[in-house]
Order: structure tokens, then sequence, then C-alpha cells
């Protein structure tokens, strides 16, 4: 019997595999189609799934087969700029930058060759999950793969099989419809050289447009360019009323389209599809041992690029809590927590990117006008987040600490400079879960609660001092006004705590082992 079983085999759960495969944990890993889908879906990764990949050992693998990029520009319908989420000339806090764009077959290629490190791990394409059957202890998982059926079992599954999920279906899950629906037709290129823009007014000093995703909010026909790895590049652009999907998809109508932003500039066009951008959420995202991921447990439109984003926290959630329970480090319960968890975070992202969709989609020019005034007065107010990674709330219930501050938030990885080199905070100082503490005192006190607490949990101390004066961790600590951090395995904040550290990790133990202690948080 496997300990997972994870059905689909694309990014999310061959990620998901990973992050089990390096947990110890027996893991099987489904994918119907024999061979991976050779043309580009998603396109961007940002900070913090750049720090998990670089969790599983692969960052540096994939990291050359991506473009680090400036943030993200929309233009209004006067050709001037309505809002900057971008990172020229700011500080990168998390240790990444805050967006990458990659080739899809590729980053496939990098996760699911990463999992031939894991004897634990097997992968099997060509076979199709037809059916789950729930057991008191155990998922009976139905298969057909190699022109036969058949059966294994797994204490858990994780569906990761896509917006059209069989998984869901079979549940009879239903999906919560945000209201937004609007037909796109995306172009993927190779271009060799620049691409072209129209004179813009207000694009930031020190910034390079073929370094930026640009949202062209133009009511003519509202576009985004994404600037791919190496030389490749996305058109997005909306299908306006009484267009035909496949009259769009036409070689010499792309053409059209494409012609004000490559004239004269050679390129090849890779695929031409319509798509629906949808804002859908599942109304249930575990149903007794099943557990919905990515796009199977939520859909977003694509204008701030957290699509896949969503799927790689979805799995970082689940394995670090699939690994404690079965190293006899948690109960079974802190499952519970994953939907509470994950869904508000979710909603919270996709709200903002259907409210954004629905300014962007604006085909009236008098409404577009008043729009571009409404955003650049909100953006002059501060009223707008100014990089896509404020976008992000803090996790607001589930295994956190809620009442003390700052929990909930991603914590950062600062570049620390260690014997004269410089290395990223996660590189050195390992642990599954983390505790930075203000000085030597807070830490004699931290390890004595641990070791009446917290034995068997690996939870590594660090006296942020010996980390070198003036690090960014102790103006961490410094600027929130608390003397300690807890850091969960999946770099969000568990919780902080004054000098009252002990009462803190004993919170921790209650929610890691007691049944009805998911939702209660230390006063």
């Amino acid at each position: 019997m496997f300990d997972v079983a994870i059905i689909g085999g694309g990014p999310v759960g061959a990620f998901a595999a990973n992050l089990l495969g390096k947990a110890g944990i027996k893991t099987l890993i489904v994918e119907k189609e024999a061979q991976p889908f050779p043309l580009p879906r998603a396109v961007h990764l940002d900070h913090e799934m750049v720090r998990l990949l670089q969790a599983v050992g692969i960052a540096d693998k994939v990291l050359p087969d991506m473009r680090d990029t400036e943030g993200h520009l929309h233009i209004g319908a006067d050709h001037g700029v309505i809002r900057y989420m971008g990172t020229v000339d700011k500080p990168r806090p998390y240790g990444w930058s805050n967006d990458y764009f990659f080739y899809q077959p590729e980053l496939e290629d990098h996760l699911r060759d990463a999992l031939g490190a894991y004897p634990n791990v097997e992968l099997r394409l060509g076979t199709e999950c037809v059916g789950v059957e729930q057991q008191d202890n155990h998922v009976s998982i139905n298969l057909v793969g190699d022109q036969q059926a058949y059966q294994i079992k797994a204490r858990w599954v994780i569906a990761c099989d896509g917006a059209r999920s069989s998984v869901r279906k079979d549940l009879g899950i239903e999906l919560d419809d945000l209201d937004f629906e609007e037909p796109w037709l995306v172009v993927d290129a190779e271009v060799d050289g620049d691409v072209q823009f129209p004179d813009l007014n207000g694009v930031p000093a020190g910034a390079n447009l073929q370094q930026l995703s640009i949202m062209m909010c133009d009511p003519k026909r509202p576009a985004t360019i994404v600037p791919g790895r190496g030389n490749h590049r996305r058109w997005e652009l909306m299908l306006l009323p009484g267009e035909n999907d496949k009259e769009m998809m036409k070689p010499q109508k792309v053409a059209e389209l494409l012609a004000p932003y490559l004239d004269g500039v050679p390129h090849k066009i890779v695929r031409a599809s319509t798509y629906r951008f949808h804002g859908l959420v599942a109304k249930q995202w575990q149903q007794g041992k099943v557990f919905l991921a990515g796009d199977a447990a939520h859909q977003t439109p694509p204008f701030f690029g957290q699509g896949m984003c969503h799927g790689f926290r979805d799995v970082a959630n689940l394995s670090w809590k699939m690994a404690m329970i079965l190293n006899h480090q948690a109960d079974a319960s802190i499952l519970d927590s994953y939907q509470p968890e994950r869904d508000p975070h979710v909603r919270a992202v996709i709200t903002a990117a259907v409210n954004a969709g629905r300014y962007i989609c604006i085909l009236d020019q008098q409404q577009a006008a008043l729009r571009d005034a409404d955003i650049r007065e909100k953006v002059r107010r501060n009223e707008l987040p100014t990089t896509a990674a404020e976008l992000i709330p803090p996790i607001q219930s589930g295994i956190v600490a809620t009442r003390t501050i700052k929990a909930g938030v991603r914590f950062i990885q600062p570049r620390l400079t260690i014997e004269g080199k410089e290395k990223l905070l996660d590189d050195i100082a390992p642990g599954q879960w983390k505790l930075f503490v203000k000085n030597g005192a807070i830490l004699t006190s931290a390890q004595d609660t641990k070791q009446s607490y917290l034995t068997n949990v690996d939870l590594q101390i660090y006296n942020a001092e010996d980390l070198g004066c003036h690090n960014p961790i102790t103006q961490w600590l410094a600027d929130c006004q608390v003397q300690a951090v807890l850091v969960r395995p999946d770099f969000y904040v568990y919780g902080t705590a004054g000098h009252d550290v002990d009462t803190l990790l004993i919170s921790l133990s209650q929610q890691l082992s007691a049944t009805n202690t998911i939702q209660e948080q230390i006063a």
C-alpha cells in the first residue's frame, strides 16, 4: 500500500511528488498521458514558488530555464501607465525575484527528472484513474494502464488532475462560480527581437519593457504581452462580442492581431488557442481521505499569474502535514486545516484577479477613461498593491497562532554573509520548523520547552544574533516588536512571541496533538 497516491502528473502533481519524496513518504504518481504535453500552458511563478523549489533542491536546475522579470505594467486607454506592480529598485526580502516566466514543458521535465532521486516515489505514465473507493483506513484507486485494469491502495489521495478533474466529478464536488467568464485568444511565439509597443507614457524610470508583463487595457481590444523565457513570448488577446473562436485562431487572423507588436521582427507562431478565463473554487477541498489540489480545486483568471502558484501552495500545505502524521509527530486531524487555510487564501487572490479582469475587459471608451482616472487616483493614495507579492494575504485560521503579531504571513528569506560567503537563509538554517529568537536567554528557555513538549518534532532553534549583527532577521523581530518568530515548514509564520515563547511552543504542541485544537489560538 502507498502512503499517498497523486492523480495527475502535471507540474503540481510532480511537485507534490518531490515534496513527499524528500519527506520519505511512499508515493505513487499516475498520469494518463504517456508523453508530457509539448506546448506551454502556465508561464509564471513567483518568489515563493522558487523558494519551494529551492527546498527540494532543484531551484538551481530550474532557474537557468526561466526569465527573471521586473513585474507587471497596466496601460490605460490613453497609452499611459495606470498601475505598476513591480520591483525595479526595490528590495527582495524573500531571496528571489517577485516574478519568473518559464516554458512549461521544460519545468515539467525538471520536476519529473528530480523524482529519480527518490526510491520511495513511483511514476506511472500512460495510466488513468477511473475511480476511487474510500475504505475505513485507505482509499482504493482503480487504474487502467498497459491495456489492463487494476487497483492499488493508498492512505491518502491528492487529485491534481486539472480543471476537468475526473476525481472531483466522481466525488460529486461542486464548484463555486465567482462570476467571471471571458473568452481570450492565447498565442505563443518564438520571437527573434524586441516586441514593439506604441509610445507609452509614465513608464517607471529604469524599467525595461521587454522585461515586463504588459497589460494593454485598451477598449479596442484588451491584451497582455508576457516575456517568456529565452525568445518565447505570449499574447493573451480578448475576443470581442460576436467573434468566432475558430476564425480567430486561423493563422491569417493571428498574424493580423500580432502585426502591431511584431512588424518586421522575425518570429514563429508556436500555437494559438482560445480559452475561457474563469474564477471558480471547489466547495469542498477534502472528502474523507481524498484532497483536491491545483486546478482541480480552483481556477483563476491569469491577470496576476497565480494559477500554478496556488497549486504549489496547496501541495506544500498538504505535504508537511502528511509527513508529520506518518512520522508520528502530529494527529491526523491537522489535515482538517487544509481547506480552512487554503480556501480563503485562494479566494482572496482570485477575487483580486477577477476585479482586475473586470476593469481590464472594459470595452467602452468613456468607461475606460473613467477607469483610468480612478485607478491612477487609487495608486496616488497607495490603496492598491505595488507588487504581486502584496496580493498574497496571511493565513488566517488553521495551524497558526492567529492572535500573535504577523501570524500567517510569509517569512522573509534574506541573503546572509556567513564566513565571507553570501548564502540564503534556508540553506544555512535547516529544519522543518524554525524558531528564530532575539538572544541567548530566550534561546535557553525555548530549548527547555521544546524538550518538554515537542521532543519528536523537527524544530530547530536559532539565535538571530548568531547570524550576524543587525541582520534582516533581527531587524524583522525589532520591527514587529517581538522576541521570537516560529516558522512553519511551508515558510509561513506560525506565530510570534515576546518573552512568552514557551506559550507559543505549547500552543503548537496542542494544535499538532489534539483533535479538537485545530481552531484554538493562543491568547
